[in-house]
């Protein structure tokens, strides 16, 4: 009877703890959308639901978890970041994505800016250089039950053609050129966004629009994310 009694002890004891840590970090994350992604004029409401949801801190080591929502990049493997917080979410804005669009992103990472995408559009397919990234990433996501993104360990450069044409792309990393075969992937009235320059400096973040064939640019400021790879730097 005490054993019975003291298994259940502790678990009761193991779910309040989880509880107490997801509250803390379920308040600091509402905490961060207020301040720094609303609070620095991201107005879209599924940007803003997805910030809500999306728990940053799973996306980095444990050691990090505290700093997770702090609003700047943090490292992961292979000496790649997170991306600060605002940056990730002016990107997704400045897409105007709608719930049926098909999204391609070039550079998984932690697997977080396909989170992000993944609670706002039907279709979400990220490419990703480094296998030990992709491999990771594509397990977070699976655990986290995200199952409208799939995972690619390829050089995003010559992007997702069995897939295309798409709504939108997203680069997650500096290149000093837009990549040909992207823009060829991009629906007639779709939008590329990407930090655009110099992949030694400083970028400035740039969105491509495609219409009729041309593609306009608007710039947004200067960014500075880690450098594309792969045929990129060729």
């Amino acid at each position: 009877m005490k054993r019975v009694l003291l298994v259940s002890f502790l678990i009761i004891l193991f779910f309040s703890l989880t509880a107490v840590s997801n509250d803390k970090y379920d308040h600091v994350r509402l905490t961060m959308v207020k301040n720094d992604i609303s609070g620095r004029g991201i107005k879209d409401r599924d940007v803003l639901a997805a910030f809500k949801k999306v728990p940053r801190h799973l996306f980095v080591d444990k050691h990090l978890w505290d700093s997770a929502y702090n609003d700047h990049p943090l490292p992961i493997v292979e000496g790649q970041t997170i991306s600060q917080p605002y940056v990730v979410a002016l990107m997704t804005e400045l897409l105007h994505l709608k719930k049926t669009d098909k999204v391609l992103e070039i550079g998984t990472g932690s697997g977080y800016q396909a989170a992000i995408l993944a609670e706002i559009v039907s279709e979400v397919y990220s490419m990703e250089i480094r296998g030990e990234l992709a491999e990771r990433s594509k397990k977070l996501l699976k655990e986290l039950k995200y199952q409208n993104i799939q995972v690619k360990h390829d050089d995003g450069y010559f992007g997702w053609e069995e897939h295309a044409p798409f709504d939108a792309i997203i680069i997650t990393a500096a290149a000093n050129h837009i990549p040909p075969p992207l823009i060829k992937q991009l629906k007639n009235g779709g939008k590329l966004i990407l930090p655009l320059g110099s992949t030694t400096y400083y970028q400035v973040l740039t969105l491509a629009v495609k219409e009729d064939g041309k593609v306009s640019l608007e710039q947004y400021g200067a960014v500075t994310f880690v450098p594309m790879t792969g045929k990129a730097l060729k």
